[in-house]
């Protein structure tokens, strides 16, 4: 059980979205409340042989109309996507005119790092083409974060997870421990992910992980549905600028949100499966309610990690009826995923921003094309449209290969 020891609460100050529904918080936000879905065919490269052939793609994102043209050459789109988003919550929060930099840190999550460029690397070294001197620091997870301090000047910690699809979730975790450890005042939690090449769908194609609704992708992706048969993949980046409250009502910044409690857990199961009972998420979520001090009756709303597989939604669904109770207890719930695709490593904050905006807007994002509700999945999934709802609290659940745990809280700032 979490120690209720006495902590310096936290906030959230600024926040930044690069998602397939929309590049930049407000676009994003509304197109979730819209019910805009990202799926479509893939178009970065032919997909036409592989068994599946869709993904939720950023589009119409140029890197040049953020990053300097040198600088995004060097730059996997995973990193592109982290470093776009940590430009907009910094620019949202304003931090770094009234902040030491090096009481600043970032935390960077991320689930496969550069794989699409270590494939299409691979793919050329094969065709005869050398390896250029870029090559590493253009893949490796770190230079991320290393990129955005440079850029920004920022020398407190520094740190980069890969916890599978909980990264996002576990960074801003580790962006509260710094906080809380006095190691930094403010610390940008950052995710980014980029895995669409042949290579990662070919083998989460033969994994069965992914769904194969080819002819239909706006509806592959169908969390809690009867006819759900896998994920969809997705690509983004997302940030969020932490701070101690005295330290941002010191230098008189807005203030969106308090992170009131956050966890981690591990299933000790399966390497990829869940366990079965949600066993694991269910610990989670106890564990960020108790560091929150809060009773499961005191969240308003849960943005549920939800990918659309067979297996995945049943035990999340499972790990919420034991912690929160059946239909008439538990919280309203929803997918995001169903509009914007599997983000990995960046899910867990462009997720968690979906909670803070919820809380400040009264609304509740849904979940696409929940037609026929699985009996095994029998909870308050706010099928289809966006529900009004006066809400103070809501919680963030992401859950990824190994058996990776990750839930956070948000609280209504008063």
């Amino acid at each position: 059980m979490v120690k209720r020891l006495e902590q310096v609460k936290l906030v959230v100050t600024g926040m930044g979205a690069v998602t397939p529904i929309g590049i930049g918080v407000r676009d994003y936000w509304n197109s979730l409340l819209n019910g805009i879905c990202g799926i479509g065919q893939i178009t970065r490269f032919d997909a036409s042989a592989l068994p599946v052939q869709i993904a939720a793609e950023l589009k119409d994102f140029d890197p040049c109309a953020y990053i300097p043209k040198a600088l995004a050459r060097t730059l996997d789109p995973f990193m592109q996507y982290a470093f776009v988003a940590a430009q907009q919550a910094l620019s949202d929060s304003d931090l770094l005119a009234a902040c030491a930099p090096d009481r600043v840190g970032i935390v960077m999550g991320t689930a496969m790092d550069g794989i699409t460029t270590i494939a299409q690397t691979q793919a050329a070294l094969d065709a005869g083409h050398r390896v250029g001197p870029r090559f590493v620091p253009t893949v490796i997870g770190n230079i991320a974060a290393a990129q955005i301090a440079i850029a920004h000047g920022i020398t407190g910690p520094s740190l980069t997870l890969n916890t599978a699809c909980s990264a996002g979730g576990d960074a801003v975790m580790t962006a509260a421990m710094l906080l809380q450890s006095g190691e930094a005042n403010a610390v940008l939690a950052v995710g980014g992910e980029s895995i669409l090449c042949p290579l990662v769908v070919s083998g989460l194609a033969q994994a069965k992980a992914l769904s194969r609704r080819n002819d239909q992708p706006e509806q592959a992706c169908r969390p809690f549905d009867a006819a759900r048969d896998g994920f969809v993949i997705g690509e983004g980046g997302g940030a969020l600028l932490l701070e101690t409250e005295a330290h941002a009502r010191a230098r008189g910044a807005k203030i969106y949100a308090v992170l009131a409690g956050y966890a981690n857990t591990s299933d000790a199961y399966h390497v990829t499966a869940p366990h079965p009972e949600g066993a694991g998420a269910a610990a989670c979520m106890r564990r960020a309610l108790a560091r929150a001090h809060m009773q499961p009756h005191d969240i308003g709303y849960i943005n549920a990690h939800g990918t659309s597989t067979p297996l995945g939604d049943k035990a999340e669904t499972l790990a919420v009826k034991a912690v929160f109770g059946a239909r008439d207890c538990a919280p309203p719930i929803s997918s995001t995923k169903s509009m914007t695709g599997h983000l990995m490593g960046a899910g867990g904050l462009t997720e968690a921003i979906a909670c803070i905006l919820a809380i400040r807007e009264g609304i509740l994002p849904p979940t696409l094309h929940l037609d026929t509700p699985d009996p095994d999945c029998d909870l308050d999934y706010i099928p289809h449209t966006a529900r009004r709802a006066s809400i103070t609290s809501a919680m963030s659940n992401s859950l990824g290969f190994g058996g990776q745990n990750s839930s956070l809280i948000f609280t209504k700032y008063a």
